[in-house]
């Protein structure tokens, strides 16, 4: 584990267009950097490989710290709606460093049955 951030609160979801009250943060986020954007986010270091970030986590519900380890199957938070989101969803992104500015991308796969539209994943 490399960091967390878990304080910053949820939005109210928006069905279709955003509210203008919503719209007009988003400047002030995308100049708050990449934190601000992630909203409430664990980035966790894999043993070997890359770093993924799990971002929009829903506020208070990070149970795990910087030093933990967090094995496959672990409940490391709730989803929320924190940052530049306009919906509860999990952003999860996989990366070469932990800090984002010069991070490049790493490619990924998901195994498994992916949820459909709408459908509620419970932990």
């Amino acid at each position: 584990m490399v960091s967390v951030t878990a304080d910053l609160e949820d939005h109210a979801a928006y069905r279709g267009l955003p509210s203008v009250g919503y719209a007009l943060t988003q400047r002030r986020r995308a100049a708050d950097g990449w934190g601000a954007l992630a909203g409430n986010h664990v980035v966790i270091r894999a043993a070997a490989g890359p770093v993924v970030a799990l971002c929009h986590l829903q506020q208070h519900s990070v149970r795990v710290r910087p030093g933990d380890r967090v094995d496959a199957g672990v409940l490391v938070a709730g989803c929320g709606n924190s940052g530049n989101s306009t919906e509860p969803h999990l952003h999860l992104q996989a990366m070469t460093d932990p800090d984002p500015s010069t991070a490049r991308p790493v490619g990924f796969t998901l195994h498994g049955r992916m949820p459909r539209n709408g459908e509620i994943v419970a932990g």
